[in-house]
């Protein structure tokens, strides 16, 4: 059915409405609408939200000054939960009024011209004061009355700002169309802004006195902790602690003929030690754990666990239900493959043959671990299950735990990644590593705040499978630059250990996955020595990690500007904060072997500043200050990598009354979507 106005292009909503769009509290959200009428009446629209504990609230929205059909507007949930919203449209009639009067007054009309202008205000304010009985309605109905006035002292009072400023706090509003409902789920804030580091428990014990490498345990684990939050790292995160498969089990660098004392893939989980809700024996048990929990409590650090549905052929499940399992014809369970690939060592699970077992199984497994505390879970390869298992598993959860974070290690086709984002998952990982040009970074990046509202990336720098070609080639600058875009481009960002001591050898050429890889095998790090020796990118990772928490620009996805310098070597972006006004300005040298430069071209309006500006910028990176200016001659940069990769200047604090509108939605006219 058509409503008496046309309210379309409703964002954010997901999936025509049938699942809620993503914010955490704090955030700023913008909401989006084209509002349109018939004729010249004019028209107005108001954002209408209902929390999660039922509360009620009503925020003005704003017309584009050259498409008023475009209105805007932006929320800051501060509470947790289900929010619920629509936009209602509205004849303004005091706008319209105000309209005519105002330019039958410039056309030179008389008094008597206007005698039913004046009639029809003092009826408007009427309803307007009866509404809300503000003082300045009074004294404009009270002009409008007084026919002793000259004509545009009586009309004066009833188009001022003051009136202005109060209607649009209590509008007057005719005709009032409701628009469609729309669901926005609001998480915690630890599911946008966070800063992850991965570590394997069993690579923190050391070595002995021989040299060799001593397996670690929930104690020495507990001891590198201290090492993770000193850089400033809300997350660890944990790959599988589970027994291990001794079956098929693989040797170092993913041999097939392991030796004796391999500890083998962690992923290929289950043994006779137990499965998916048991550790390995060598870490030690529960109250260890639970230790180890509290110490990372004590040090402001939360631990994420992996989430890895997959199975040994040892694990208990084989033998109990085989049901979870492909049974092939020869009788054997068909093991994981990626072609080249093979997994020996590793059974994929069939949701289809024993759906219902196999869900209550793993929900059975999921809950045992959130019952300890942990409150995130960095899913394995979710694509390869089925999304309403998904759905279903994470919404089950969220009904008893909604604080539980859900990331997903997803590298596969867009469709799948923001599919798997919808059905549930907090955060996804994405193909970040892989963007290295300007043109693909700063594509990648616009991608990035077009799904905002379904999509929270977390950008890591590598992981233990996946080592680029442009940290093997690139040196030391390249792991501080790469580390740069991942620390500024998303508030979500993730760093795996050994990363700091730019480790850079592939197991062959061509090659991303390292030499002698830590998924076979134990790698004991001494973090200590080579940040005496200066060989560390340690205090880096801290200072991007503290530029982040004391920036709010940084700690937002929507909103992002590239500025243009012209050298594709160079890459210049801001982010801005509506909320507090924070400005920052990145600018990075992809160019990890040889000095960059170039003059830099400041669009002023897309960082609160006007055209042919003055300002002072900050570089949080060297402490550094400089006198920039916001005309057409641009600003000179240059970026020596051994010295320094990239400025992070903290820009003039926005003022109050431009913040807003940096914050709303950029729409196309070819961005229509019904």
């Amino acid at each position: 059915m058509v409503s008496r106005f046309g309210i379309d292009d409703v964002r954010p909503q997901v999936s025509g409405r049938t699942l809620p769009s993503k914010a955490v509290v704090g955030e700023v959200v913008p909401v989006s609408a084209l509002v349109w009428r018939e004729g010249h009446d004019a028209i107005a629209a108001t954002l209408v939200l209902v929390s999660p504990s039922g509360a009620q609230h009503q925020v003005p929205m704003q017309q584009e000054f050259y498409r008023p059909d475009y209105c805007h507007a932006v929320f800051v949930p501060d509470e947790q939960g289900l929010w619920r919203y629509r936009v209602d449209a509205w004849s303004d009639v005091m706008a319209t009024w105000r309209n005519a009067v105002e330019k039958k007054l410039a056309a030179g009309q008389t008094e008597r011209e206007l005698a039913n202008d004046i009639a029809h205000g003092i009826e408007l304010f009427d309803a307007a004061i009866a509404n809300h009985p503000a003082e300045e309605f009074v004294a404009a109905r009270a002009a409008l009355l007084d026919d002793t006035l000259p004509l545009d002292q009586r009309i004066a009072p009833g188009v001022s700002k003051k009136v202005r400023d109060v209607l649009a706090e209590h509008p007057l509003r005719e005709l009032v169309t409701r628009g469609p409902v729309a669901d926005i789920l609001v998480e915690r804030r630890a599911a946008l802004v966070n800063s992850w580091y991965e570590l394997f428990p069993r690579s923190t014990g050391g070595v002995d006195n021989n040299g060799n490498p001593v397996h670690g345990t929930w104690e020495t684990t507990a001891a590198q902790l201290e090492r993770v939050a000193a850089m400033g790292f809300d997350t660890v995160y944990f790959p599988p602690i589970h027994p291990i498969g001794e079956v098929n089990r693989k040797g170092r660098n993913n041999t097939l003929t392991p030796e004796d004392g391999d500890v083998g893939s962690p992923w290929a989980i289950g043994s006779k030690h137990g499965g998916h809700d048991a550790f390995d024996p060598n870490l030690g048990g529960e109250d260890e754990f639970l230790d180890m929990m509290d110490h990372a409590n004590e040090l402001g650090l939360e631990i994420a666990l992996d989430f890895a549905l997959q199975a040994a052929p040892d694990h208990p499940w084989a033998k109990e239900h085989p049901e979870f399992f492909t049974v092939l014809a020869d009788g054997t369970i068909a093991y994981a493959e990626n072609p080249p690939k093979k997994y020996q060592d590793i059974y994929p699970l069939n949701f289809d043959n024993a759906p219902e077992a196999l869900y209550d199984e793993i929900y059975r497994v999921l809950m045992y671990w959130v019952n300890l505390g942990v409150t995130t879970f960095r899913v394995d390869n979710p694509h390869t299950k089925p999304v309403n298992f998904w759905h279903w598993l994470i919404a089950k959860v969220h009904e008893t735990d909604p604080d539980v974070i859900f990331l997903a290690e997803a590298f596969t086709r867009p469709p799948r990644m923001y599919g798997l984002s919808k059905a549930g998952f907090s955060q996804s990982y994405t193909h970040f590593t892989w963007k290295t040009t300007k043109a693909e970074l700063t594509d990648f990046a616009q991608l990035l705040v077009d799904v905002a509202d379904v999509s929270r990336p977390n950008l890591f720098v590598n992981t233990p499978d996946i080592l680029h070609a442009s940290l093997q080639e690139g040196g030391p600058a390249a792991f501080a630059l790469r580390a740069t875009l991942a620390a500024t481009l998303s508030p979500l960002w993730g760093v795996y250990s050994g990363y700091e001591l730019y480790e850079s050898r592939p197991v062959a050429e061509g090659s991303e996955e390292y030499l002698d890889s830590e998924k076979y095998q134990l790698r004991p790090r001494d973090f200590g020595a080579a940040l005496e020796r200066g060989a560390s990118l340690e205090p880096y990772l801290t200072l991007l990690n503290h530029i982040r928490r004391t920036n709010p620009a940084l700690q937002q996805l929507r909103q992002i500007r590239f500025h243009d310098i012209a050298n594709d070597k160079i890459i210049a972006y801001s982010k801005v904060d509506a909320d507090s006004g924070n400005a920052v300005l990145v600018v990075v040298n992809l160019d990890p072997h040889a000095t960059q430069e170039g003059m830099l071209r400041i669009d002023a309006p897309s960082v609160g500043l006007s055209p042919g500006e003055t300002f002072d910028v900050h570089d949080q990176v060297t402490g550094e200050r400089y006198t920039w200016t916001a005309n057409d001659t641009g600003n000179f940069v240059r970026l020596a990598p051994e010295k320094n990769v990239a400025h992070i200047f903290r820009l003039p604090e926005v003022p109050q009354a431009r913040r807003e509108a940096l914050a709303y939605r950029q729409i196309s006219d070819h961005d229509y979507r019904p």
